[in-house]
């Protein structure tokens, strides 16, 4: 079902009236009930519907649409519905849904006169019977530009075990939902130790959203020092890097240099020693007697 769009800047009101339409197949007893954005006509949501809501208008603009909670067991359910984010206004906080049927619940989005541009996440929340579904709601606010920025802040690396951690937040600090790809490279004394693209970064980061991530590094040096820099980017998004150092054993450089240092001092030392007894040698031996010619024979 696409979502009406009205331009009136009133907001609008809800009828509190849960819709009980056609009857669907029962379900695995894993999932006992689901919920979608509701589909056309009086089927549950197949595959080809849709998964989430994605509205897109101007300041102003107020979105209709319907929630579908399809209940596929035997038994009535009476489930809770709740949203999260910004300007979402629901016809229905609870709903009792007869076995093997579909209810919806109509919903509003109303998108206020001075809305910044950009996106604007939010989400339907549906729970009962000791589980929980979330049904993504995107709203798109046009007329304005577009901010593309991410950063990486926080960098850190902390041993664990034989290997290493690494810590770090990523932020959108735009107003446009981004697709993040991070790289992680660690450079060693000698050059170059590890690089990796990162793990565990969404598909996708809404904006002002802050994300804490990290990164095991299973081989990571034991005597060098390194630093590792976690550089992100995105599509109409500049790069943005941040680094932080790792030195495993914290002594061992001190040491080293400790270690180089005596050496130097033990090398001038001998030096000095070998000069000194050159010295004696040269001060101790017998000058050179200056030859005296023969005397020349009587004529």
């Amino acid at each position: 079902m696409t979502s009406r769009t009205r331009g009136a800047p009133r907001a609008t009101a809800l009828a509190a009236a849960v819709v009980l339409l056609a009857a669907t197949p029962a379900a695995a007893d894993d999932k006992p009930w689901t919920a979608a954005p509701a589909p056309p006509g009086r089927a549950a949501p197949g595959a080809e519907d849709r998964t989430a809501f994605y509205l897109e208008g101007g300041p102003g603009t107020v979105f209709e649409d319907k929630l579908t909670v399809v209940n596929l067991s035997a038994r009535a359910r009476t489930l809770d519905v709740r949203a999260t984010g910004p300007w979402i206004a629901l016809a229905a906080r609870h709903v009792r849904v007869p076995p093997r049927t579909r209810a919806d619940i109509p919903l509003t989005v109303t998108v206020p006169g001075g809305a910044p541009a950009g996106d604007h996440p939010g989400t339907l929340v549906v729970s009962g019977d000791g589980r929980q579904a979330r049904v993504r709601l995107a709203v798109r606010v046009t007329g304005g530009p577009a901010l593309r920025a991410l950063t990486v802040e926080n960098v850190r690396v902390e041993r664990a075990g034989t290997g290493a951690v690494i810590r770090y937040a990523l932020v959108n600090r735009g107003n446009t939902a981004l697709a993040p790809h991070l790289t992680i490279r660690a450079d060693g004394l000698l050059g170059t130790v590890w690089r990796r693209t990162a793990s565990g970064v969404p598909a996708e980061l809404p904006p002002g959203r802050s994300l804490r991530l990290s990164e095991r590094w299973p081989d990571a040096p034991r005597l060098d020092r390194v630093d590792v820099l976690v550089t992100a980017s995105a599509p109409g998004a500049a790069r943005a890097s941040a680094s932080g150092s790792y030195a495993p054993l914290p002594w061992v450089l001190p040491a080293l240099g400790g270690l180089g240092l005596a050496l130097v001092a033990a090398a001038g030392l001998l030096v000095r020693r070998h000069s000194r007894r050159s010295r004696r040698r040269r001060a101790g031996s017998p000058s050179p007697r200056p030859l005296t010619p023969a005397p020349e024979a009587p004529a």
